[in-house]
């Protein structure tokens, strides 16, 4: 796996305690250094004193810790001494300067800790878990996403990151005009006794609630017999990041595609269904047409090309810029237990889509 990256110039966030906070860390509270190997995702930043306090030294470093992220895309906070749930969550939201969000329009099995911090997906063990942007299906999703190593699998389970600058790049031109032009369509099916229900996905039981959110989030939603759903949604496929200007592949398109997942669940999805949009989840060209096979192949290696992985340890915070950087998981052996907290809510209205002519 790759692990040399190029080098992006910072872009720090004015504020009140830009000064101070920087100072802070250039005085020797923390240091920052590449992971072992070299590369610049994640920047590990590491305590240079003893007994400091996670959370209030986020709270007074949030500068430091914006421009580094907007640079390298993700951070690993490692020997914090965070060790719980509530440890994790007050340094999660200082680092934010805002609470935690809720975790919404769900796609993937989550267990609610305490508050707004989950459990990763709750999925079997020796499956692995594609790379992607948290809920960038979603016409709102959180620009940070957080994730707490309370216990590190003996064996495997790391959290393998890609620079998303990196695999817009790596794309071929004409797919990327494809794909700006033509944008991705999402299309979901509940209640077939695969995936989520709908009830838990939208967090409610009624339908007429279920309606409003999708008519406030541009989903098309059909009921069909027997109290199922299904919905249609169509996103862009990449932007500008929000902070940065830089030219980001943001889409659920090759994790939802039903050639994405492991062999013998894409062969029991397909013996199960022979309609291609009665699978669970499937995506398609904006316009509905199917994504050709070599399309497909060529998005999951420029994936595959970008990822670095790390060995987890307890007490390990990875911070990442959900549209810089995406992730995925590996399977593993023994007890693991990684949480996740998201914040910083962005929507397509706030970032500027890109055009064909800006995709050579």
């Amino acid at each position: 796996m790759k692990s040399q990256l190029p080098e992006t110039p910072p872009a720090p966030r004015p504020g009140a305690f830009k000064r101070k906070t920087v100072g802070l860390a250039r005085e020797g509270l923390v240091r920052a250094e590449p992971l072992a190997g070299g590369g610049d995702l994640p920047l590990v930043v590491r305590p240079h004193v003893r007994h400091l306090d996670a959370a209030a030294w986020a709270g007074e470093s949030r500068d430091f810790i914006e421009s580094r992220v907007r640079r390298h895309g993700g951070l690993l906070f490692r020997g914090f001494d965070l060790r719980t749930a509530d440890d994790f969550a007050r340094f999660a939201a200082a680092a934010v300067g805002d609470d935690l969000l809720e975790y919404r329009e769900r796609s993937s099995p989550r267990t609610r800790v305490e508050g707004n911090v989950y459990t990763s997906t709750d999925y079997p063990a020796d499956q692995s878990i594609f790379l992607h942007n948290e809920n960038s299906y979603q016409q709102t999703w959180p620009l940070r996403i957080f994730f707490f190593c309370r216990a590190a699998p003996p064996v495997g389970g790391e959290t393998p990151i890609a620079d998303c600058r990196r695999i817009f790049a790596r794309l071929g031109p004409r797919l990327r005009e494809r794909f700006v032009e033509r944008r991705v369509m999402y299309v979901r099916n509940f209640g077939d006794g695969f995936g989520l229900p709908w009830q838990t996905v939208f967090q409610t039981a009624d339908r007429r609630t279920v309606e409003e959110h999708c008519r406030r989030a541009d989903i098309a939603a059909e009921w069909k017999e027997g109290d199922r759903l299904r919905t249609r949604a169509v996103r862009p496929a990449a932007a500008r990041h929000p902070r940065t200007g830089e030219a980001v592949w943001f889409n659920h398109a090759t994790f939802f595609h039903v050639t994405t997942l492991p062999e013998g669940v894409r062969d029991e999805l397909l013996a199960e269904f022979a309609d291609a949009e009665e699978l669970p989840t499937n995506s398609f060209y904006g316009d509905g047409a199917p994504i050709e096979p070599e399309t497909l192949e060529e998005l999951r290696e420029a994936y595959r090309r970008e990822t670095v992985a790390f060995r987890w340890e307890a007490g390990d915070v990875l911070l990442l810029d959900n549209m810089l950087a995406a992730h995925g998981r590996a399977p593993y052996e023994g007890p693991r237990e990684i949480l996740v907290g998201m914040a910083a809510p962005h929507s397509w209205s706030q970032v500027r889509l890109l055009e064909t002519g800006e995709c050579e």
